[in-house]
């Protein structure tokens, strides 16, 4: 049976970092016609009804029906360590994530932590996240089973280290080549999961590795790849004391063959004008995780001077260097990042981030990110008046923006109403 949702609506027909609220499509009283896991149409509610009246009406009054949330870098092993006393990245990794990634091994810890990531995301309105595992193929696994069972679209990757790195956590540059490609050859393409070729940053990987991870994208080039780039300053600095030969951190990548359209890279904070320059010609993406920046104390990325030059922008938590579950809390970190760089964002625009801009670095746009007939239908509906506080400053508003940004700023889990996904409903 089709399903009807009911409620305002807002859908994107163009790019807002470029275009801003003139890209939104909003609706008071709009529908979505939902059929076979996809959408139909969208529409004025009305004329829908008209169309469609056998169809089973979900009318969510003046909630907002968007497309669901899309977290574009993420690390769901760290789960359980998010929130952790800050320090630079390199001590933050060596004091917590490296002795929380060696539990991974057990394919019953992994797949406990899998499950706890996958509820605490769909409770925030995510409804598709792009990890990294660790180097174990049972971490894989666990988060593939878990996102399978929840029939998510949903990317990963085995995390590849063959050097800097605890015993337990390190590969090799053949064995992560097999690794990868068992895991490649069994997840890639089967229901909505896709593997992503994942070399954890170059300081963790000899060229030999990165090699071999850019001969396993060349043999496979519909997946995706991702990694970290120009995170810290320390860390631009280590990169330069360990591949001395490099023009620059992107060319440790480049040479070895993970430089091209399909390329995700996380943080990306402080570029070279070369560096720039390749990314836009190759169409590779960058994804900005400003809670993870903050807390950690990296840096601001520059979004809109990025967008402008006209490379992709996803948006992500960076689960768990990020501090929240929350993409709502990620626009808001966004917005602060844009406002002390002066080119504060427009809640049309950070909306989009969350969705279609994620969407386009993920090579999904088509799929996922948006309300339009022919796409998935993984669907949030937000309450706008979710607390006293967004409430009494919702009452005031004067359009959907001033509607929408209270929740942006202050909204959590409470204003997430309801999630769909693949058209069926699994909170709400």
């Amino acid at each position: 049976m089709a399903e009807l949702l009911i409620g305002q609506t807002l859908a994107y027909a163009g790019d807002a970092l470029l275009e801003g609220p003139d890209a939104a499509r909003h609706s008071a009283r709009g529908g979505v016609l939902i059929e076979g896991g996809r959408i139909a149409a969208v529409g004025e509610a009305d004329d829908l009804r008209r169309a469609h009246p056998a169809a089973r009406v979900t009318d969510y009054g003046d909630a907002l029906i968007s497309a669901g949330f899309i977290d574009a870098h993420v690390h769901y092993p760290q789960t359980a360590m998010i929130a952790s006393w800050g320090k630079r990245l390199i001590d933050w990794l060596n004091s917590y994530t490296f002795p929380e990634e060696m539990k991974f091994s057990d394919k019953t810890y992994a797949a406990d932590i899998a499950g706890r990531y996958l509820d605490l995301t769909l409770a925030n309105g995510t409804t598709t996240v792009c990890t990294y595992a660790t180097i174990h193929p049972e971490s894989v696994d666990a988060f593939f089973e878990a996102a399978q069972a929840r029939g998510l679209r949903a990317y990963a990757g085995k995390t590849c280290m063959d050097r800097n790195a605890p015993d337990g956590l390190r590969d090799t540059p053949q064995s992560a080549y097999d690794d990868s490609k068992r895991l490649l050859q069994k997840w890639h393409g089967v229901d909505r999961l896709s593997y992503v070729i994942t070399p954890r940053f170059s300081p963790t990987s000899t060229p030999e590795q990165l090699m071999a991870m850019g001969a396993l994208w060349r043999e496979n080039p519909d997946c995706l790849m991702q990694t970290h780039l120009s995170e810290q300053t320390d860390e631009v600095e280590w990169v330069k004391s360990l591949f001395p030969q490099s023009r620059d951190y992107l060319d440790t990548y480049e040479v070895q063959g993970l430089l091209q359209e399909g390329a995700l890279f996380g943080h990306a904070i402080y570029l070279t004008d070369r560096e720039v320059a390749r990314i836009r010609e190759t169409g590779a993406a960058l994804v900005h995780c400003p809670t993870s920046n903050t807390f950690i104390g990296s840096g601001l990325f520059p979004t809109m001077d990025m967008a402008r030059k006209g490379i992709r922008v996803g948006l992500a938590t960076d689960t768990g260097g990020g501090s929240s579950f929350s993409m709502l809390r990620t626009m808001a970190a966004a917005y602060e990042v844009g406002q002390l760089r002066g080119t504060p964002l427009h809640p049309s625009q950070l909306w989009w981030l969350a969705t279609q801009g994620s969407a386009r670095a993920l090579r999904a746009e088509g799929r996922i990110g948006n309300l339009a007939a022919g796409m998935e239908a993984d669907i949030t509906v937000i309450n706008l008046a979710s607390t006293p506080a967004i409430a009494q400053r919702n009452a005031r508003a004067k359009d959907i923006w001033e509607s929408l940004f209270p929740t942006i700023m202050m909204g959590d889990d409470r204003a997430i109403k309801a999630v769909w996904v693949g058209g069926r409903p699994v909170s709400g």
